[in-house]
Protein backbone atom coordinates (compact mmCIF):
# COMPACT_ATOMS: atom_id res chain seq x y z
CA UNK A 1 0.00 0.00 0.00
CA UNK A 2 2.78 2.42 0.91
CA UNK A 3 4.63 1.58 -2.32
CA UNK A 4 1.51 2.45 -4.30
CA UNK A 5 1.20 5.70 -2.36
CA UNK A 6 4.82 6.63 -3.16
CA UNK A 7 4.29 5.89 -6.86
CA UNK A 8 1.14 8.02 -6.95
CA UNK A 9 2.87 10.77 -4.95
CA UNK A 10 5.76 10.72 -7.43
CA UNK A 11 3.49 11.05 -10.47
CA UNK A 12 1.34 13.73 -8.85
CA UNK A 13 4.41 15.67 -7.73
CA UNK A 14 5.86 15.56 -11.24
CA UNK A 15 2.53 16.70 -12.68
CA UNK A 16 2.20 19.59 -10.23
CA UNK A 17 5.73 20.82 -10.79
CA UNK A 18 5.36 20.39 -14.56
CA UNK A 19 2.26 22.57 -14.34
CA UNK A 20 4.24 25.31 -12.62
CA UNK A 21 6.77 25.13 -15.44
CA UNK A 22 3.97 25.41 -17.98
CA UNK A 23 2.50 28.40 -16.16
CA UNK A 24 5.86 30.19 -16.24
CA UNK A 25 6.12 29.39 -19.97
CA UNK A 26 2.69 30.96 -20.49
CA UNK A 27 3.70 34.11 -18.63
CA UNK A 28 6.83 34.33 -20.81
CA UNK A 29 4.73 33.70 -23.97
CA UNK A 30 6.87 30.76 -25.10
CA UNK A 31 6.10 28.43 -28.02
CA UNK A 32 4.99 24.82 -27.65
CA UNK A 33 8.58 23.52 -27.48
CA UNK A 34 9.29 26.05 -24.73
CA UNK A 35 6.28 24.80 -22.80
CA UNK A 36 7.53 21.22 -23.09
CA UNK A 37 11.03 22.13 -21.96
CA UNK A 38 9.86 24.22 -19.01
CA UNK A 39 7.42 21.55 -17.83
CA UNK A 40 10.06 18.82 -18.15
CA UNK A 41 12.85 20.80 -16.47
CA UNK A 42 10.61 21.54 -13.53
CA UNK A 43 8.91 18.17 -13.29
CA UNK A 44 11.98 15.95 -13.30
CA UNK A 45 14.87 18.32 -12.42
CA UNK A 46 15.06 17.73 -8.68
CA UNK A 47 14.58 13.98 -8.96
CA UNK A 48 17.30 13.77 -11.59
CA UNK A 49 19.83 15.46 -9.30
CA UNK A 50 18.77 13.15 -6.45
CA UNK A 51 19.21 9.99 -8.54
CA UNK A 52 22.61 11.08 -9.86
CA UNK A 53 23.82 11.74 -6.30
CA UNK A 54 22.50 8.37 -5.12
CA UNK A 55 24.05 6.66 -8.17
CA UNK A 56 20.74 5.01 -9.02
CA UNK A 57 18.96 4.79 -12.41
CA UNK A 58 17.41 8.16 -13.28
CA UNK A 59 13.71 7.66 -12.69
CA UNK A 60 12.35 9.18 -15.89
CA UNK A 61 14.78 7.20 -18.04
CA UNK A 62 13.56 3.99 -16.42
CA UNK A 63 9.87 4.91 -16.60
CA UNK A 64 8.69 6.98 -19.58
CA UNK A 65 5.40 7.82 -17.87
CA UNK A 66 7.07 10.78 -16.19
CA UNK A 67 8.04 12.37 -19.50
CA UNK A 68 4.57 11.72 -20.87
CA UNK A 69 3.04 13.41 -17.83
CA UNK A 70 5.29 16.47 -18.28
CA UNK A 71 4.60 16.76 -22.00
CA UNK A 72 0.88 16.17 -21.52
CA UNK A 73 0.68 18.94 -18.91
CA UNK A 74 2.69 21.24 -21.20
CA UNK A 75 0.30 20.61 -24.10
CA UNK A 76 -2.74 21.17 -21.90
CA UNK A 77 -1.44 24.46 -20.55
CA UNK A 78 -0.35 25.66 -23.99
CA UNK A 79 -4.00 25.69 -25.00
CA UNK A 80 -5.70 26.49 -21.71
CA UNK A 81 -3.30 28.54 -19.53
CA UNK A 82 -4.99 31.74 -20.72
CA UNK A 83 -8.12 30.65 -18.85
CA UNK A 84 -6.24 30.90 -15.55
CA UNK A 85 -6.79 34.50 -14.48
CA UNK A 86 -4.13 34.76 -11.76
CA UNK A 87 -1.37 32.52 -13.03
CA UNK A 88 1.29 33.63 -10.55
CA UNK A 89 -0.96 32.86 -7.60
CA UNK A 90 -1.73 29.42 -9.02
CA UNK A 91 2.00 28.95 -9.63
CA UNK A 92 2.86 29.77 -6.00
CA UNK A 93 0.30 27.40 -4.50
CA UNK A 94 0.97 24.58 -6.96
CA UNK A 95 4.67 24.92 -6.23
CA UNK A 96 3.94 24.76 -2.48
CA UNK A 97 2.10 21.45 -2.92
CA UNK A 98 4.86 19.98 -5.07
CA UNK A 99 7.53 21.25 -2.68
CA UNK A 100 6.06 19.46 0.33
CA UNK A 101 5.32 16.25 -1.55
CA UNK A 102 8.67 15.97 -3.33
CA UNK A 103 10.59 16.56 -0.10
CA UNK A 104 8.98 13.47 1.43
CA UNK A 105 9.44 11.46 -1.76
CA UNK A 106 13.12 12.36 -2.03
CA UNK A 107 13.73 11.51 1.62
CA UNK A 108 12.02 8.13 1.26
CA UNK A 109 13.95 7.18 -1.88
CA UNK A 110 17.18 8.17 -0.13
CA UNK A 111 16.24 5.93 2.80
CA UNK A 112 15.58 3.06 0.38
CA UNK A 113 19.09 3.60 -0.97
CA UNK A 114 20.42 3.15 2.61
CA UNK A 115 21.35 6.81 3.03
CA UNK A 116 21.62 8.03 6.62
CA UNK A 117 18.93 10.26 8.17
CA UNK A 118 20.77 13.53 7.57
CA UNK A 119 21.54 12.65 3.93
CA UNK A 120 17.92 11.60 3.41
CA UNK A 121 16.70 14.97 4.70
CA UNK A 122 19.12 16.92 2.50
CA UNK A 123 18.24 14.88 -0.59
CA UNK A 124 14.56 15.42 0.17
CA UNK A 125 15.18 19.16 0.11
CA UNK A 126 17.19 18.90 -3.12
CA UNK A 127 14.46 16.86 -4.80
CA UNK A 128 11.89 19.46 -3.84
CA UNK A 129 13.78 22.61 -4.81
CA UNK A 130 16.06 21.97 -7.80
CA UNK A 131 13.27 21.61 -10.36
CA UNK A 132 11.83 24.99 -9.41
CA UNK A 133 15.31 26.48 -9.38
CA UNK A 134 15.93 25.28 -12.94
CA UNK A 135 12.53 26.60 -14.02
CA UNK A 136 13.14 30.09 -12.68
CA UNK A 137 16.72 30.35 -13.94
CA UNK A 138 15.78 29.26 -17.47
CA UNK A 139 12.86 31.71 -17.46
CA UNK A 140 15.11 34.54 -16.31
CA UNK A 141 13.15 35.09 -13.09
CA UNK A 142 14.41 35.46 -9.53
CA UNK A 143 14.25 31.90 -8.15
CA UNK A 144 11.75 31.38 -5.33
CA UNK A 145 14.69 29.77 -3.53
CA UNK A 146 16.44 33.16 -3.36
CA UNK A 147 13.49 35.24 -2.22
CA UNK A 148 13.24 36.39 1.38
CA UNK A 149 10.19 34.34 2.37
CA UNK A 150 10.65 30.75 3.55
CA UNK A 151 11.00 28.28 0.67
CA UNK A 152 13.77 25.71 0.97
CA UNK A 153 13.15 25.66 4.72
CA UNK A 154 9.62 24.35 4.10
CA UNK A 155 11.07 21.47 2.08
CA UNK A 156 13.64 20.84 4.81
CA UNK A 157 10.88 20.74 7.44
CA UNK A 158 8.79 18.34 5.37
CA UNK A 159 11.70 15.93 4.83
CA UNK A 160 12.86 16.18 8.45
CA UNK A 161 9.41 15.52 9.90
CA UNK A 162 9.13 12.43 7.72
CA UNK A 163 12.55 11.00 8.48
CA UNK A 164 12.34 11.69 12.22
CA UNK A 165 8.80 10.32 12.44
CA UNK A 166 9.74 7.05 10.74
CA UNK A 167 13.29 6.46 11.96
CA UNK A 168 13.18 7.90 15.48
CA UNK A 169 9.56 7.74 16.60
CA UNK A 170 8.44 4.67 14.65
CA UNK A 171 5.38 6.17 12.99
CA UNK A 172 3.97 4.14 10.10
CA UNK A 173 5.49 5.46 6.83
CA UNK A 174 2.14 6.29 5.25
CA UNK A 175 0.95 8.30 8.26
CA UNK A 176 4.36 9.96 8.57
CA UNK A 177 4.31 10.92 4.89
CA UNK A 178 0.87 12.51 5.10
CA UNK A 179 1.78 14.40 8.26
CA UNK A 180 5.08 15.59 6.81
CA UNK A 181 3.46 16.83 3.60
CA UNK A 182 0.83 18.74 5.54
CA UNK A 183 3.48 20.24 7.83
CA UNK A 184 5.74 21.34 4.98
CA UNK A 185 2.80 22.78 3.07
CA UNK A 186 1.63 24.67 6.16
CA UNK A 187 5.08 26.25 6.58
CA UNK A 188 5.19 27.31 2.93
CA UNK A 189 1.58 28.55 3.10
CA UNK A 190 2.50 30.72 6.09
CA UNK A 191 5.37 32.19 4.07
CA UNK A 192 3.05 32.97 1.14
CA UNK A 193 0.22 34.41 3.24
CA UNK A 194 2.10 36.12 6.04
CA UNK A 195 5.60 36.65 4.64
CA UNK A 196 7.31 34.32 7.13
CA UNK A 197 11.07 34.43 6.75
CA UNK A 198 14.22 33.51 8.65
CA UNK A 199 16.61 36.21 9.91
CA UNK A 200 18.88 37.30 7.09
CA UNK A 201 22.53 38.27 7.14
CA UNK A 202 23.04 42.02 7.24
CA UNK A 203 26.02 43.46 5.40
CA UNK A 204 28.41 45.36 7.67
CA UNK A 205 31.92 46.73 7.43
CA UNK A 206 34.70 44.25 7.98
CA UNK A 207 37.05 44.59 10.93
CA UNK A 208 40.35 46.30 10.24
CA UNK A 209 43.35 44.51 11.76
CA UNK A 210 46.63 46.33 12.45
Amino acid sequence: MFTDFITILDLVGVAVFAATGGLVASRKEMDLIGFGMMATFTGVGGGTVRDVILDRPVFWVEDHRYLLVCLGIALLLYFFASHVQRRYVVLLWSDAIGLAAFAVLGAQLAREADAGPLIAIVLGMITATFGGLARDLVAGETPLLLKQEIYATAALVSAAVYVVSVDSIGVAPLIAAIGAILTGFAVRAGAILFGWSLPRYKQRAGRIYK
